[in-house]
């Protein structure tokens, strides 16, 4: 019986033509905004972004008024997490809030 005995042979790869890898994008930031609704007191709203963001009293008053004058007031920014969970705090203190992405 006879064996025959491959020879190694060399095989020339070419390098397929690669897209670029993508870049992921960081992490744009998002908002947390709360609107104006016609149940909640000015006095509340400002309790409300003092107890939960810590706010002092002149930022969470002047932000109270962008609500009430303007319809609505950014209170927060960060991840995505962070926003939906502070939309979530504000859903329950009454208030109305949503996020988007921050422009």
């Amino acid at each position: 019986m006879d064996y025959v005995t491959a020879m190694p042979v060399e095989i020339e790869r070419t390098q397929p033509d690669q897209a670029p890898a993508e870049v992921p994008m960081p992490d744009v930031p998002w908002i947390t905004i709360v609107h104006n609704d016609p149940v909640n007191l000015m006095s509340y709203v400002t309790y409300v972004f003092q107890a939960y963001f810590g706010y002092p009293k002149d930022k969470a008053r002047r932000l109270m008024l962008d609500v009430h004058h303007k319809g609505r007031a950014v209170v927060s920014q960060g991840s995505r997490e962070e926003m939906e969970r502070d939309v979530q705090a504000m859903h329950g203190y009454g208030l109305w809030a949503t996020l988007q992405q921050d422009r």
